[in-house]
């Protein structure tokens, strides 16, 4: 067993909405201009927030979940982070004391003091009973100190930083201001490669915390790991396309990692503005946005004859929620048009008003448990039949289907492929 120490932050709030992104990348940017090497995590199955957050910090960010990566992923993650890096920061899922397993419990875990983030735009000293009811709900949890969300002015900042008690800590405020704010759309906050601005935004931000963030006040954390059991090269001299753009851009880090770990080679490509597919053994179609690029993905025919011929070849490929979609006959866009799609799948697929599923899934199958996540506002109709379906940890209603066509695979399911590296190789063998 090893340790490494660094300093370190769990960036939460009392609920979703309070703003933990704009002030995680805020503190990350900070830090860089200070001459500190961050890196960020984000809790729980995001892949929008950690864009914005990467972009921030300077690197890429991984997810840290008690069941989807499961302890000891965390664990080692940290560490490896702790090793190399001055600071760590942890954005939040939810509020603090939400879900289970919560941000607390991440943080009570790890030993990682929790900064809070919440919006004091119509409070004044009731934002310090609001921190102190936080820091205090669980008796062992850590907690370092608060920053406030939209102030309306430096008065307002000073009234809220005067209502906190020791030993909280203040940390800055950010104003209620377009210039530091983020974009949102249905399935969370605009992609930051979509947003011309993106680094004025984060640098308003960072410049708003001002001096009131001191990063050597922070505690150190210490963070113990032992080896990993080895991962079997399964998936050596195997080529995986992977389909990467602006319509396909939710794939895990960790999962391009676990691929390689496997013995993959890892060649990208985009469905929007490739015509042929590169040289493949199996092709990966993460989820992303094709609702907003489905005019462009049914006019690029010469890739949907590509995609094609890859599946009548037999070989392997796995299609996750967007990426899903794109194979169906049609995809119908929230203002009602249809667009012709690969048609691997029978039939079709809609976009609705609201959410069609939300939560972590696991799904069986023979090398055991693979987990993961859903979160999509679009309904499929089709008439296969599902090989399996997931279940929902906490007990919840989801229950995604899993598609098996030839060597496809297909599902919202969106897979966590650390959690499984075994499993995770059979869906890209013949």
């Amino acid at each position: 067993m090893s340790q490494a120490r660094c300093r370190a932050l769990l960036i939460s709030a009392p609920a979703s909405g309070q703003g933990k992104t704009t002030v995680t990348a805020a503190l990350a940017r900070r830090a860089r201009q200070q001459g500190l090497k961050v890196r960020v995590f984000k809790t729980g199955p995001d892949f929008i927030d950690p864009m914005l957050l990467a972009r921030a910090s300077g690197g890429p960010v991984y997810q840290l979940d008690l069941w989807m990566v499961g302890e000891a992923g965390c664990q080692r993650l940290l560490h490896e982070a702790a090793s190399t890096h001055d600071l760590i920061l942890i954005e939040g899922v939810m509020g603090l004391y939400d879900g289970s397993p919560s941000s607390a419990d991440l943080a009570r875990r790890f030993g990682v003091p929790i900064l809070a983030v919440v919006d004091g735009s119509a409070m004044a000293q009731t934002f310090g009973a609001l921190a102190l009811g936080l820091s205090r709900y669980q008796d062992d949890l850590p907690f370092h100190g608060v920053v406030a969300n939209r102030v309306g002015s430096l008065r307002h900042a000073e009234m809220l930083a005067q209502s906190l008690r020791p030993p909280l800590h203040w940390l800055g405020a950010l104003p209620r201001s377009a210039e530091v704010a983020l974009p949102e759309r249905h399935l969370g906050l605009v992609q930051a490669d979509e947003l011309a601005d993106i680094d004025a935004r984060i640098n308003a931000a960072a410049e708003a915390l001002g001096d009131a963030v001191n990063f050597s006040a922070i505690p150190l954390s210490t963070f113990d790991v032992t080896d990993p059991a080895p991962i079997p090269p399964l998936l050596a001299g195997q080529r995986i396309a992977i389909a990467r753009d602006a319509a396909h851009a939710f794939c895990y880090p960790a999962n391009r990692d676990t691929l390689q770990a496997l013995g993959a080679t890892l060649v990208d490509f985009s469905p929007l503005s490739d015509t042929v597919l590169p040289e493949a053994d199996a092709v990966y179609l993460p989820g992303g946005y094709p609702e907003l690029h489905a005019e462009t993905l049914s006019a690029n025919t010469a890739m949907q004859a590509a995609l094609r011929a890859h599946h009548t070849a037999g070989k392997p490929m796995l299609a996750e929620c967007g990426g899903m979609m794109g194979l169906f006959e049609t995809l119908t866009t929230k203002d009602g048009q249809s667009w012709p799609m690969v048609g691997l799948l029978p039939g079709h697929t809609a976009m609705q008003p609201r959410f069609q599923a939300l939560g972590m899934q696991a799904i069986d199958t023979p090398d055991g448990e693979l987990r993961g996540h859903s979160f999509h506002y679009s309904k499929s109709d089709t008439s296969l039949t599902p090989i399996s379906r997931g279940r929902n940890p906490n007990g919840g209603p989801t229950a995604e289907p899993v598609y098996r066509v030839g060597a496809l695979t297909a599902s919202y399911f969106h897979a966590y492929f650390a959690s499984n590296p075994v499993a995770t190789a059979r869906l890209f063998l013949p």
